[in-house]
C-alpha cells in the first residue's frame, strides 16, 4: 500500500466550550478529487483550517507526506495549497504582482519564481490578465487567481474550500474543469454543501453532519447507500391500483397519468418477476420498467436522519 498523502488521526477541535468537529479520522493515497459533503455549519470549513495549519487542532494528528504538521509546520506547508471560501486576495496588486507575492511567502527559490508564475497563469487562463488589478477582474477569474496561489509551489495536496460559491453557471464549468486539471497531477479535496458539485467532480465523499462522519465511500456508494423502492412501469391495458396492490411484494400505487404507474415494492428482484408474470397471464402489455434510484438530495437527507437516530 502507498505512504499516505494525507493522514487525518483523530481530529476533534472545539472553539470555548462547543465542538466544532470530534474524532475525524482518514486517509489519502493516491490522486483524485475527494468531496467533503456536508451542510452549512457542519464542520467542512474547521477541517480543512486544521489540515492546512491555520488553526491548531485541539485533538489529533494531522500528517502530510509523512510530516507531521503540529510538530513540523513550516516543512509541512511546503506540500499544501489552500483556496479558503474566501480567497485571500490583494484587489491593489495586479494578477502577476499577487502571484509573485505568493510564491516569495512560500518560500520560493528566487530564481523559480517567474517561471512559476508564467507556468500557473497559463495552466489556470489568466496569462491575459497578468497586468490586471484583481480588484478589475470578474468574480469568475478572481476564483482561478486564488487557485493559482493554491497551486504555485506545485503543492501535492490541496485544499479548496466552497471553490464555485457565487459564480454563475458558466463560471461554475469553467472552475469544474480547471480542478479536474489539477487533480490529475495532486490530491483535492473539495470542501462543498452543494450536491451537484460532489456528482460533478468527486471521486470519494466523506460527509459531515454535526461535526461528525456519517459516511465514507465513492460516490456510486453514496448515490445508492439507500436501496431504490420503486418502480415506473408502463401497461398498456391499464390495470386498477387495486390488481397492482394484489401482487405478492407490492406495497404502494401511484397513478402517473396514461399507462404509467410507479409502484413501491419490498425486493425489486421479485417484484419485476411476479409483476412479468402476471402482466403476461392477464394481458396487461408491460411496455416499461425502469427502477428510480434516489438522488442525492435523497441520499444526503436519509443519511442525516440515520446519524441523528
Amino acid at each position: 500500500m502507498n505512504e499516505p498523502i494525507v493522514s487525518v488521526r483523530g481530529l476533534s477541535h472545539r472553539y470555548s466550550v462547543q465542538w466544532a468537529v470530534r474524532d475525524i479520522n482518514f486517509e489519502l493515497t493516491k490522486n483524485g478529487i475527494y468531496g467533503l459533503l456536508g451542510a452549512n455549519g457542519a464542520g467542512k470549513s474547521t477541517i480543512m483550517n486544521v489540515m492546512c495549519g491555520v488553526i491548531k487542532q485541539s485533538h489529533g494528528d494531522i500528517v502530510i507526506k509523512g510530516i507531521n504538521l503540529g510538530e513540523h509546520p513550516e516543512k509541512a506547508k511546503r506540500n499544501i495549497g489552500f483556496l479558503p471560501q474566501q480567497p485571500p486576495l490583494q484587489n491593489d496588486l495586479t494578477v502577476e504582482e499577487f502571484l509573485i507575492h505568493s510564491a516569495n511567502i512560500r518560500l520560493m527559490e528566487s530564481k523559480k519564481v517567474k517561471a512559476a508564475v508564467s507556468e500557473v497563469m497559463s495552466k489556470c487562463g489568466i496569462s491575459h490578465f497578468n497586468k490586471r488589478l484583481i480588484r478589475n477582474l470578474s468574480g469568475g477569474y478572481q476564483q482561478r487567481v486564488g487557485i493559482a496561489q493554491a497551486i504555485i509551489h506545485k503543492p501535492d495536496f490541496v485544499v479548496l474550500d466552497e471553490p464555485t460559491n457565487g459564480l454563475d453557471p458558466n463560471q461554475i464549468l469553467e472552475v469544474r474543469g480547471l480542478i479536474k486539471e489539477i487533480a490529475e497531477e495532486r490530491t483535492v479535496v473539495l470542501s462543498t454543501h452543494i450536491l451537484q458539485e460532489v456528482q460533478a467532480l468527486c471521486d470519494h465523499i466523506w460527509m459531515i453532519n454535526e461535526g461528525s462522519m456519517i459516511f465514507s465511500g465513492s460516490l456510486a456508494e453514496f448515490d445508492n447507500y439507500i436501496v431504490p423502492n420503486t418502480l415506473v412501469v408502463s401497461l398498456v391495458a391499464s390495470p386498477t391500483v387495486e390488481e397492482l396492490l394484489a401482487i405478492p411484494g407490492i406495497e404502494g400505487v401511484e397513478e402517473l397519468g396514461g399507462i404509467r404507474y410507479r409502484l413501491r415494492f419490498t425486493d425489486a428482484q421479485d417484484v419485476i418477476e411476479r409483476l412479468v408474470e402476471t402482466s403476461v397471464a392477464r394481458n396487461w402489455r408491460l411496455i416499461e420498467v425502469a427502477l428510480e434510484k434516489n438522488s442525492l438530495e435523497t441520499v444526503f437527507a436519509e443519511l442525516s436522519k440515520k446519524k441523528l437516530k
